[in-house]
């Protein structure tokens, strides 16, 4: 019979310290975060659904290329990380004028512009401070003398989960705010302090 497992520290402690790590780490905000909350505040939870799917699966792609040993290869290419900086900096400008100008959500059209996924996806695979900080996260737990016993794909799995959660809040921390958003001049104060806050965050993540 399997031991339960609370009566398994060696165990549980390691998976505690990884979710604790990560929440942390890639719970805290920044421009992928951040993005999701703006998006969500602007263009409700409805049509904020898609950007958000893409932020997940562009940063579980990042997950899977930082345990592939890519973030050793781009370390070989000093070039490459600017680059990836400037692109990802220049659609959250972009992101950042789309919330501040979106209009009310009672006056919204069916033609009324929205995030893809795709423009989500490409964010965060763009952003090179994710790369970092899941880094971070996958090499602690990699580390840790309990980290063994998980293994490659445990490991995987649990901050796969948590990149989810992680965003989910973010994006239903966004969408609370849709509901002040059908006034005019509630909309364009809220939309107006997310975009600053999107951009200001976007730069102490890179320069910080």
């Amino acid at each position: 019979m399997t031991e339960p497992l609370l009566s398994q520290p060696e165990l549980w402690r390691p998976l505690l310290a990884l979710v604790l790590a990560a929440t942390v780490v890639m719970g805290s905000p920044g421009p992928a975060t951040i993005s999701v909350t703006a998006v969500g505040a602007a263009f409700g939870l409805r049509d904020s659904l898609r950007y958000t799917c893409g932020i997940v699966l562009g940063t579980i792609a990042v997950l899977l290329a930082v345990a592939a040993g890519i973030r050793a290869v781009l370390g070989s290419m000093p070039g490459l990380a600017p680059l990836l900086a400037v692109a990802s900096a220049a659609y959250i400008l972009y992101l950042a004028f789309k919330i501040a100008t979106a209009p009310p959500l009672a006056v919204r059209t069916a033609e009324t512009s929205r995030p893809t996924w795709l423009a989500g996806f490409l964010l965060a695979v763009a952003n090179p401070k994710a790369y970092v900080a899941i880094a971070a996260v996958f090499a602690g737990a990699a580390s840790d003398h309990g980290g063994a016993e998980f293994g490659l794909w445990t490991r995987l799995t649990v901050l796969a989960a948590m990149i989810v959660v992680i965003h989910a809040v973010w994006l239903l921390a966004g969408a609370a705010f849709a509901r002040f958003l059908r006034r005019p001049v509630a909309s364009r104060i809220i939309n107006l302090v997310f975009a600053v806050t999107l951009v200001l965050t976007t730069v102490l993540a890179v320069y910080g």
